[in-house]
């Protein structure tokens, strides 16, 4: 039995059967089946670089080791994964043997976990303290990284080290000099004089930015990609050649102190202080607090806004403030009694692609999905995830039948991150964009410069079936009850086939439907009829044209008075209203050439739905104009996004307000890099013009505005 399969048969025993059901006699195989796997897949993890399963996985195993050997003192052996930190350095570098021990944290996975933990420090710390004892807490984020000693002799740097097993690491010292963001030579500026030996103690990470566009970079040229932030640090701390280091965008956070000949600040947060005042730089995250209460709110916020960072974080590190009290507390044998790691819950997971199928949107995109063998991720059953588009899939050489990796940040739709080939039985398949439209049968066209496959026919019932939910949506009509199952049963019973349909809807017709009596017949006709005196903006907003988002609707009904007079208007007329480029002004042009469109505005208006602007919508008739979130900046693109096209990443700036040109200057905003930048990213480091991926321009876009 291979890693991967052994592994998942554990993990469905583990769920069958947890830890505490199992007596010592049965137990004992169990266990070393446990440490077989954990060290293995230590293995792959500390010293290949190339883990096999989720961070979430591997928590699950080693706690059910821990739970048992806990149960059973007698099953410990003394080279258990639970008595390790980490794994073994690596051969290939000179060992460095720690004057100090780089332990490990405890993992608390519940507010009542964190409270257990309090409660038992205030019980070592009150025979020594006394009984009013009531230590501060630093709370900081769990950057998840490499960590790292460096080790500083008058001030400079002697020798930066990984922390291997917590006793031994490896010697990366040169590498460790091409990271900027540590210092050679301490103090940096105008500090406090340099002891005569430090050793910091931090984290060494990569920016999700810089993860990005270095995997982007490695899938160009035909190399395999990072599975993720960790590993790409890792990965890159751990080369021979340390000019490569210095190619690969690492940065680093201090977090606390080894030995030094000083005498250290007394708290952990004045620790850090003088560590930046020293030159090092902190996370500026972290939290000083006096209530445990408090911290679990700290928690619970960044549990929910993780994503919001450019960074990686996997958990909350929470410490007893006071030196004094974490030195009555001491050490268990791999971690301190005097600080915790409050884990969040996964939102990475391993799991079996079953199968690839497309979905086709309301524009005619054709939308690969993946379907896959359910597996909780953050609490959350996920048995479907994206898979972008068709280049998305042949770069990462994703085939049905593999084990891939799943992620779910926060509220986003779950997308299939990597393949793990290394699991491959050799039955998986490749997989291709079919030739034709599933829903229709019409044949595919991918247009230039555009990432997706289409379907062009204009009688496709999928399509239609999306179009009719997005219509009635509340940011659109507004027309209650009609959601996606109803437009279904609608369109499949015959009865809608055109929008203008729904206006035509009879009563009699609605109560012969499964699951419609005569109140819900009627609320449904009284909300469609409704919807013939929405706001024009919502109407032109929910005729689902593409690049025209709720924000353009509003910003083109400000200029046109209906839609009659901007199905009239040239594309250089659309082009000269500020906010409105080619791309946008080009699709309008486009849907309103086609005679079906201009019949189907004919007879909405015919039918009583309004087409005329409302005078609260005029340029005169509000408070203002709405401020959008890109209004007054300029872009520049370069390279090739993951999911976007260059015309469709131009519509969603311009959507927002926002301008692109074609070249870098001192006037450019913000330059958005993908795959293969070229000499634009080049220009724009020059210049320090921020550079964004396309996650952190869509993250720009959804910020309100200012």
């Amino acid at each position: 039995m291979n890693l991967v399969d052994e592994t998942q048969d554990l993990l469905a025993v583990l769920e069958e059967r947890p830890p505490d059901a199992w007596s010592e006699e049965d137990a004992g195989p169990l266990a070393e089946r446990l440490r077989h796997v954990l060290r293995a897949h230590n293995h792959r993890y500390y010293v290949l670089d190339d883990p096999l399963i989720a961070d979430a996985e591997y928590d699950r195993l080693m706690e059910a080791l821990r739970r048992l050997e806990q149960r059973f003192p007698a099953l410990q052996t003394p080279d258990s994964p639970t008595v390790r930190v980490g794994g073994p350095p690596l051969d290939r570098f000179e060992k460095v043997r720690h004057p100090q021990p780089l332990l490990s944290l405890s993992n608390a996975f519940t507010p009542d976990d964190l409270r257990a933990w309090y409660e038992r420090c205030l019980k070592g710390l009150r025979p020594v303290h006394g009984e009013d004892v009531t230590p501060a807490l630093i709370a900081e984020l769990k950057i998840d990284g490499l960590a790292v000693a460096l080790t500083y002799e008058a001030g400079r740097l002697a020798v930066g080290a990984t922390r291997g097993d917590g006793q031994v690491g490896e010697n990366i010292t040169r590498n460790i000099q091409t990271i900027r963001a540590i210092p050679l030579r301490i103090p940096v500026g105008d500090g406090p004089e340099a002891p005569e030996r430090l050793e910091v103690r931090g984290e060494v990470y990569m920016r999700k930015s810089a993860f990005e566009a270095l995997n982007a970079r490695l899938v160009e040229r035909g190399d395999k990609p990072f599975a993720n932030p960790r590993n790409a640090a890792a990965g890159s701390l751990r080369q021979l050649d340390p000019s490569v280091t210095a190619e690969r965008p690492l940065t680093f956070f201090a977090y606390g102190l080894g030995p030094t000949t000083a005498e250290p600040p007394p708290t952990q947060h004045r620790q850090l202080a003088w560590l930046q005042t020293l030159g090092f730089p902190v996370n500026p995250h972290t939290r000083r607090f006096t209530a445990l209460d408090d911290v679990l709110d700290y928690c619970a916020r960044w549990t929910h806004d993780r994503d919001a960072l450019d960074y990686e974080i996997d958990g909350v590190v929470v410490k007893i403030d006071e030196v004094a009290y974490q030195e009555t507390l001491g050490n268990i044998s791999n971690a301190p009694r005097w600080a915790i790691a409050y884990k969040f819950p996964a939102q990475e997971a391993t799991t079996r692609l079953l199968d690839i199928i497309v979905n086709v949107g309301r524009t005619g995109a054709i939308k690969p999905e993946a379907v896959l063998e359910p597996v909780q991720i953050g609490g959350v059953t996920v048995s479907q995830a994206t898979l972008h588009n068709e280049d998305y899939i042949l770069k990462r050489d994703i085939r049905i039948g593999d084990r891939v990796v799943v992620k779910r940040a926060g509220d986003v739709i779950p997308q299939v991150v990597a393949p793990i080939p290394e699991a491959r039985t050799g039955e998986e398949k490749p997989w291709r964009m079919p030739a034709r439209c599933p829903a229709c049968g019409t044949e595919l066209v991918r247009l230039d410069g555009e990432a997706d496959y289409y379907c062009v026919s204009a009688d496709c019932p999928a399509q239609f079936i999306r179009l009719l939910e997005h219509y009635a949506s509340r940011a659109a009509m507004d027309i209650e009850g009609l959601g996606a199952r109803l437009a279904v049963q609608l369109v499949e019973a015959g009865l809608v086939r055109h929008l203008t349909d729904l206006y035509r809807l009879r009563r009699e017709a609605l109560l012969a439907l499964e699951g419609f009596a005569e109140r819900k017949a009627d609320n449904l006709i009284r909300a469609i009829d409704a919807s013939r005196q929405r706001p024009l903006s919502r109407l032109l907003f929910g005729l689902g044209i593409r690049h025209v988002g709720k924000t353009t609707a509003e910003l083109l009904v400000r200029h046109f008075a209906s839609l009659e007079a901007l199905g009239a208007a040239s594309r250089e007329a659309l082009e000269a209203i500020d906010g409105i480029g080619p791309v946008i002004a080009m699709s309008l042009v486009d849907w309103f050439a086609v005679p079906e469109n201009r019949h189907l505005v004919d007879e909405l208006r015919a039918l009583g739905v309004n087409t005329e602007r409302w005078p609260e919508e005029a340029p005169d008739g509000g408070a203002g104009e709405a401020t959008r979130p890109l209004d007054g900046k300029t872009f520049v693109l370069t390279g090739t996004l993951p999911t976007l096209s260059r015309s469709e990443a131009r519509a969603l700036i311009e959507e927002a307000g926002g301008r692109v040109t074609g070249s870098v200057s001192r006037k450019t905003d913000y330059v958005v890099a993908g795959a293969d930048p070229g000499s634009k990213l080049t220009r724009a480091r020059e210049l320090g013009v921020p550079v964004l991926d396309e996650a952190a321009l869509r993250a720009l876009i959804e910020s309100p505005a200012t």
